[in-house]
């Protein structure tokens, strides 16, 4: 724990995740007013003592929402990584334990899957779902777990080889013992080192896509429609309103690579330097 704190940008990510974590659980007592409440009286207020980060065109706090959008962002993000490691890890040991047509669909799946940009594979997903935290989330870990398959299913073909393992189906143990006994435990690492670096992608692509108006409700605050709402009144621009929240979504980003990499070259120095999937 030491060593790790000397590293000055990992212990700079751990504060940079604990202040969000604090955002996140205590918003409501940390922004210095309600969100959704409009001051008529401060229409594309420019920052100052009364609103540090100004207000937008509809006269609200751009403090608050940024502070209130961190709950949501960090949502999003968790469950979709959650969802789409879950997903792939499952599927990885599957695959790579048993092998034969199953493994050869599924490398033929996860080839078509990983052809398609993420960002796209999301897209279309919000055009035939429709928008909604729900769908969000969806929507970002369907394009997550191609890339997670693979890793677990490379990890896989490397463990089941062994000589305990092979001990162990001469014997005639049942393959569910065997996988989730001798195999699964030797892709735990591999799996936490994919979610830490794909949560960086997670909280950019829940950005983008409330930058284009596909993500949840426009009311509910969130990074990515706020900055969207510049870009849709470019002919009276407010700087303010889309750099407090572009500013949050760069250090929360960098915070998670940061702290995906540190991850990483500890729990698997041969990547050390490589860079992430």
């Amino acid at each position: 724990m030491i060593s790790l704190l000397k590293n000055p940008l990992t212990l700079f990510s751990i504060i940079v995740l604990l202040i969000l974590l604090v955002l996140a659980i205590f918003p409501s007592q940390i922004a210095p007013m309600d969100p959704q409440k409009a001051n008529y009286d401060a229409l594309r207020s420019p920052p100052s003592k009364d609103h540090l980060m100004g207000t937008d065109y509809a006269g609200r706090d751009v403090a608050s929402r940024v502070i209130y959008g961190v709950r949501t962002t960090l949502i999003i993000a968790f469950s979709a990584v959650i969802l789409s490691k879950t997903i792939g890890f499952v599927w990885g040991l599957a695959s790579g334990y048993f092998g034969g047509w199953f493994d050869l669909i599924t490398e033929r799946i996860v080839e078509i899957m990983l052809s398609i940009p993420g960002l796209i594979l999301a897209l279309l997903l919000l055009a035939g779902l429709g928008s909604g935290k729900f769908t969000v989330i969806i929507a970002i870990a369907v394009g997550g777990i191609a890339g997670t398959v693979r890793i677990i299913r490379a990890q896989v073909l490397s463990v089941k080889s062994m000589a305990y393992v092979e001990a162990a189906k001469a014997m005639g143990v049942h393959p569910l013992i065997i996988i989730f006994r001798h195999v699964a435990p030797q892709c735990v690492a591999p799996l936490l080192i994919v979610a830490s670096a794909s949560l960086g992608g997670a909280i950019f692509a829940e950005a983008g896509l409330s930058f284009l108006g596909l993500g949840i409700t426009p009311n509910e605050p969130t990074w990515g429609s706020m900055m969207s709402v510049v870009a849709e009144n470019y002919l009276r621009p407010l700087w303010w309103i889309a750099i407090f929240p572009g500013i949050a979504l760069t250090f929360t980003i960098m915070a998670f690579n940061l702290i995906g990499d540190e991850l990483r070259d500890r729990l698997d120095p041969r990547l050390k330097g490589e860079m992430k999937d």
